[in-house]
């Protein structure tokens, strides 16, 4: 048996998607920043991305709720670009959407 991201802090958590359309999301994305159409408690996942092989997905159906383990961010545990905030929202982030403005 393969164990995926072992030494990096994982947690459970129930997404249900509320929207009327499915919702698919990849390996390495930062789970604070989905369609807003999932409901869960999102601050939480600040910093967190499916705990899912590289290269894979998650699709949600409309109406549907699902257990889910998140786990840390590795590397820098930064997240650029993938939506423009004001604040940074990834332990250590900079904002460097308004850097220079």
């Amino acid at each position: 048996m393969v164990h995926l991201n072992s030494e990096r802090r994982t947690f459970r958590l129930t997404v249900v998607n509320d929207g009327d359309r499915p919702i698919q999301i990849g390996s390495h994305f930062h789970f604070f920043d989905v369609n807003p159409a999932l409901s869960f408690d999102r601050p939480q996942t600040e910093g967190f991305r499916l705990d899912i092989p590289s290269g894979t997905s998650l699709r949600f159906e409309p109406g549907v709720g699902a257990e889910i383990t998140l786990v840390e961010l590795g590397g820098r545990a930064t997240v650029p670009g993938i939506v423009v905030r004001t604040a940074p929202r990834s332990r250590g982030a900079r904002n460097t959407a308004t850097e220079g403005v």
